[in-house]
């Protein structure tokens, strides 16, 4: 009898294990807005619901709702995921405590919101945002744990919600433009002159007949067969010194421009933003960013032309291109 119990314990014990596997898709800004909505909320020992959370109750609510499966205990929580070290933590990562006056071990966890800061459920003043190197807190901490995971074409830090997020999946999926390996895009940086010509000629597929001939591109660079190929099709061009620049950061005015001419897309005729005036240099394909727009990235009343073109933005741009070009 002793041993069928044993079996169907270690049996039951599987099957909790495999339904704590991460499965979401969700980004990590999607989880800490959905997180920061219960602010205030009271604490209850034992809850689960926004009548009142427990810490480890409040987590388990948080990620079911993007389909992951928590354990309810603390303790348990931080075997759930993927261990973090701190220097490498991530918005939307697990964050543990330990120690209080009468209990050792993990005894407290919340969820990482970026910028040194967490937000969890506290016997005090139920759920709120703390510092996680606080008096109070950083004294305890004691580990992470990242639960998050990406599909293909997914990121942590692109929200399904965002109006790029089409042309970065899309992008992506086919192999234009690549993410990170800790599963994130970083939207928000720049795209440089190489960058730009390895991705653009992804799409072009273009093979130049001699090398670029910059003095700043060895043939041995990465981007080297890109850069000559794009050259040669007249897309990018260097400067008067003889140099391609290829860890120069490229505007949303050259952007515009580089992409006309690699898509060659067809000239608006009138401006519809406030800050390009007709005799903008680049008004003609700035105006025609706007023409084949299908994404709302290039709404409003302003295009900020000499503001760097960023990575989501670039994609967004390249995306509409691909479009209007079929």
């Amino acid at each position: 009898m002793r041993r069928k119990v044993t079996k169907i314990l270690a049996g039951l014990l599987v099957m909790t294990a495999l339904s704590f596997q991460p499965v979401s898709a969700a980004s990590y800004q999607d989880v800490t807005s959905y997180a920061k909505s219960y602010v205030g909320v009271p604490y209850r020992m034992g809850g689960t619901t926004p009548a009142g959370f427990d810490c480890s109750g409040y987590t388990s609510y948080v990620f079911r709702n993007f389909g992951i499966e928590l354990p309810r205990v603390s303790a348990d929580q931080y075997n759930a995921g993927t261990k973090v070290t701190k220097a490498d933590l991530q918005t939307g990562d697990l964050v543990f405590f330990s120690g209080t006056a009468s209990k050792s071990g993990i005894t407290h966890v919340g969820i990482y919101l970026g910028e040194n800061q967490f937000i969890s459920a506290t016997t005090s003043k139920g759920i709120k945002v703390d510092s996680l190197s606080g008096g109070y807190w950083g004294p305890k901490y004691y580990g992470a744990t990242r639960v998050l995971t990406a599909a293909p074409g997914e990121f942590l830090d692109v929200s399904t919600a965002s109006p790029t997020y089409p042309a970065i999946k899309t992008l992506t999926t086919a192999g234009i433009i690549q993410g990170f390996s800790d599963s994130t895009f970083h939207p928000e940086e720049n795209v440089t002159r190489a960058q730009a010509a390895v991705i653009i000629n992804r799409v072009l597929k273009k093979q130049a007949s001699s090398s670029a001939g910059f003095g700043d591109v060895a043939d041995s660079k990465w981007y080297a067969a890109d850069v000559a190929a794009i050259k040669e099709a007249g897309i990018i061009n260097g400067f008067a010194d003889g140099t391609f620049r290829p860890d120069a950061n490229m505007t949303r005015a050259e952007m515009a421009v580089i992409l006309q001419r690699a898509f060659n897309l067809p000239v608006q005729a009138a401006s519809t933003y406030s800050d390009i005036p007709s005799t903008y240099w680049a008004h003609d394909a700035i105006v025609t960013m706007a023409s084949i727009d299908s994404t709302s990235v290039f709404a409003g009343d302003r295009y900020n032309a000499t503001d760097l073109a960023t990575r989501s933005f670039f994609s967004t741009a390249i995306y509409n291109a691909m479009n209007a070009s079929k």
